[in-house]
């Protein structure tokens, strides 16, 4: 008989407490990462790791590949669509008879209808001032520590804090502003400094143009689209598309994106901060025509994650109907695309 069962028949109380205790004492010293690990290999519930909660979604985003957790968005977006269809016909029943802003009682929005139902799997910050002319952006300390990118910038009106922040924490940025109502891209890009005390006019560079669905460079202001301005700065990719242009949005956008839609080639727009202006002075304030223009922006694969009313808008013209709302977009597809290698490392 061994030592260690002649002393368990001898001293069976003592045995158990000190297996009780070495079990503890094991347990105690066991990292809380490897505890985790364990717990998630047996499929045990999120409430398990809740008292680490740091600990808890690093673990989570490591055991999962970028690739699955897109196509889990993805059919949790297909989902989203099926509900925008029942609230169509619970309040339509077809698009044309669904009111954007109904004065009749009923308890939605037009944006009640396109949510930000898609989950940006970097990280989500928002760049510039709190209030007024600051965007929110996916994955930017990836586009901050890229060898190159390219930043559009359209609508300025001297609100740039988006655009210096950008300047100034991404070091090899480039950004093309363009704004026909202003002479300069604005002072806090003027007069700004990076990190590394360069000067942030030296990475910028600006147009009195306006941005349109057709070219007419010779006209006042020069109107450009953006497929001549690509062409014209010899660009091929735009990591980071900013638009505040009071409504011209719509007719800027729809002729790009369809172009891409039909030639099956992918949009190249890595992600898009917008503000929508669905006026009804725009032609696009009814639900019928905004909903043809936002589904091509899915068509074409960019998916919103982020969005946020412009209250500054509702406080000074009381009354107006919230028709003017930002919003972020990622774009799902294509080599470039923000989901795409490019942007993992």
């Amino acid at each position: 008989m061994s030592v260690f069962a002649t002393a368990v028949a001898r001293h069976p109380r003592y045995s158990v407490v000190l297996v009780f205790l070495l079990a503890l004492i094991t347990f105690l010293l066991l990292p809380q990462s490897s505890y985790h690990a364990i717990k998630l290999a047996h499929n045990e519930g999120p409430s398990s790791l809740v008292s680490d909660p740091v600990d808890y979604f690093r673990n989570r985003a490591s055991l999962r590949p970028l690739q699955a957790i897109l196509q889990e968005q993805e059919e949790l977006y297909k989902f989203h669509l099926q509900r925008r269809e029942g609230l169509v016909k619970k309040y339509g029943p077809t698009a044309a008879q669904v009111e954007a802003f109904p004065s009749n009682g009923q308890f939605y929005t037009l944006w009640d209808f396109f949510l930000p139902a898609f989950q940006c799997p970097h990280r989500v910050e928002r760049i510039g001032n709190l209030g007024d002319g600051g965007k929110w952006m996916c994955g930017f300390d990836r586009v901050a520590r890229q060898r190159d990118c390219v930043i559009y910038s359209f609508g300025l009106n001297g609100e740039v804090s988006f655009e210096a922040e950008l300047l100034s924490r991404a070091p090899n940025c480039q950004i093309w502003g363009y704004d026909f109502s202003v002479s300069s891209i604005g002072s806090d890009i003027e007069h700004g400094f990076d990190r590394d005390n360069r000067s942030l006019a030296s990475r910028a560079h600006f147009k009195p143009y306006a941005l349109t669905g057709t070219d007419e460079h010779a006209s006042t202001p020069p109107k450009w689209t953006l497929k001549s301005l690509l062409q014209a700065n010899g660009h091929k990719f735009i990591d980071v598309l900013k638009i505040d242009i009071e409504s011209w949005e719509f007719e800027a956008l729809e002729p790009f994106v369809r172009e891409y839609i039909h030639s099956g080639e992918p949009l190249p727009v890595g992600q898009m901060q917008i503000e929508i202006h669905a006026t009804e002075s725009s032609g696009y304030g009814t639900f019928e025509k905004f909903r043809q223009w936002w589904e091509e922006l899915e068509k074409a694969g960019l998916r919103p994650f982020w969005t946020e009313p412009n209250m500054v808008y509702m406080n000074i013209i009381r009354g107006a109907r919230p028709d003017l709302v930002e919003y972020s977009f990622m774009n799902i597809r294509g080599e470039h695309a923000l989901v795409s290698d490019k942007w993992i490392s």
